[in-house]
């Protein structure tokens, strides 16, 4: 079969930003350019909206956890269903689900009636629309990208991390000017505007086949955890991650709450968010040309500094040394995300692309709405500075054992498995 006509003027274009000459992939990050900005703004206003309700670490965490359950649970499901279906119709269908979500909470706080529970149902909602929007996220990438799996993975860092510089500092601005109800409205409107640049995207794609024709629901599900447990450095990564997520769960309740306390307020958390976009811009940047023969080696050794600023904000230094700490460690977990969804998108065949990606967010995150339950009780217990500082120096420890893995360290960079083949919209056919 011959190459599709991007796929043909990409392979004759030169320049970090070549594989922008796909129109299709234009309006994918499109789409996540402005809803990555809305995400960044939320990411601050929702701290704020619950610790401004209730000054409450405990009540922040049940939130996030109702957010987090919500995913894990119905993660699979969408994983399944991006596989069998249109993904572009699925990711439409998501962005105007968690639009409304967004855009009711926002108008509920500008009211002034919103409850926590109210707030922990729009992120319950925000989190079922997660997870059908990521499996089918991670599919179209492969899908527009086609051989440019890397180039696509950083761009699409780079197009996040972009909006994560403006998204952070306009929702700090809006929560001192005028509260976080504007910002969860603001996030709202940016999920429309994704789903408008969605429905730009072609409805027949030069994809992969789909196992339209499975026997059932299960069969399919079973295929993707099939492909997971087949292959031993994803599924030990897999698990090494969930635990480093259970104990990271400690910063986002505890990162607002310390600056909160000690640093001012929305504002130095605000600060905290613009700089670490920034490591995730350059390190989206440095993929562009970096192309290691080892993906997962470089990638592990890149997220080593993940937790320092945990650390450091727990021994409550300047905001500017941990500011500069979190631009690394920024850094560094971006080259690792992206290497990773490199090796995964290499060596798992493409028509199971969603379901692989559905089981790996599912398993790293089934512990963590315990993780944020438990970090109020932790605190109780030992003090808020003590349980950020314990739970990120034991994320060090975790990340490093992956070296004892033999199959990440020796995992070498391949081509992709899997062909190309027409996919045809089925919402439309």
């Amino acid at each position: 079969m011959s190459d599709p006509p991007g796929q043909r003027l990409l392979s004759r274009a030169t320049g970090r930003f070549a594989v922008l000459r796909l129109r299709d992939l234009r309006f994918v990050f499109g789409a996540t350019l402005v809803s990555s900005l809305g995400d960044g703004i939320v990411s601050v206003a929702l701290a704020f909206a619950v610790l401004d309700l209730t000054h409450s670490a405990t009540d922040l965490g049940i939130v996030l956890a109702v957010r987090t359950a919500a995913q894990v649970l119905v993660m699979l499901i969408g994983g399944v269903v991006a596989d069998r279906m249109s993904r572009r119709t699925v990711m439409m269908a998501a962005d105007l689900g968690r639009f409304g979500s967004q855009v009711a909470i926002g108008v509920l706080l500008l009211a002034r009636h919103a409850t926590v529970a109210e707030i922990a149902v729009s992120q319950l909602l925000l989190g079922i629309g997660s997870s059908f929007f990521v499996p089918a996220s991670s599919g179209l990438i492969r899908t527009v990208a086609g051989d440019h799996a890397q180039e696509a993975n950083a761009l699409r860092t780079v197009t996040s991390s972009s909006a994560g510089l403006l998204g952070p500092a306009l929702g700090g601005v809006l929560v001192v000017a005028v509260g976080p109800s504007w910002a969860m409205i603001f996030d709202g409107v940016s999920y429309l505007l994704s789903a408008l640049l969605l429905s730009r995207v072609g409805a027949v794609l030069a994809t992969l086949k789909r196992d339209v024709d499975a026997p059932s629901f299960l069969t399919d599900l079973r295929g993707g955890f099939r492909e997971v447990t087949g292959r031993t450095w994803l599924w030990s990564l897999i698990v090494l991650m969930a635990i480093g997520n259970i104990l990271y769960t400690t910063w986002s309740v505890l990162a607002p709450l310390i600056c909160k306390q000690h640093y001012g307020g929305a504002a130095a958390y605000a600060t905290l968010s613009v700089v670490s976009a920034a490591g995730m811009l350059v390190g989206g940047s440095l993929l562009l040309r970096l192309k290691p023969r080892y993906l997962l080696r470089v990638a592990m050794l890149a997220s080593l500094p993940w937790t320092l600023p945990g650390i450091l904000l727990g021994l409550h230094l300047p905001i500017y040394v941990i500011g500069f700490f979190q631009f690394i460690a920024a850094l560094g977990i971006t080259v690792e995300g992206a290497l990773f969804w490199t090796a995964m998108q290499q060596n798992v065949p493409a028509e199971s692309m969603s379901r692989v990606t559905s089981w790996d967010y599912a398993a790293t995150m089934c512990f963590m709405p315990l993780g944020y339950a438990l970090v109020g009780p932790l605190v109780s217990l030992i003090g808020i500075s003590a349980a950020l500082i314990g739970c990120s120096a034991a994320v060090i420890l975790v990340t490093s054992a992956c070296f004892l893995v033999r199959d990440v360290r020796m995992l070498q960079s391949a081509p992709p498995a899997g062909s190309l083949t027409p996919e045809v919209d089925l919402a439309s056919a």
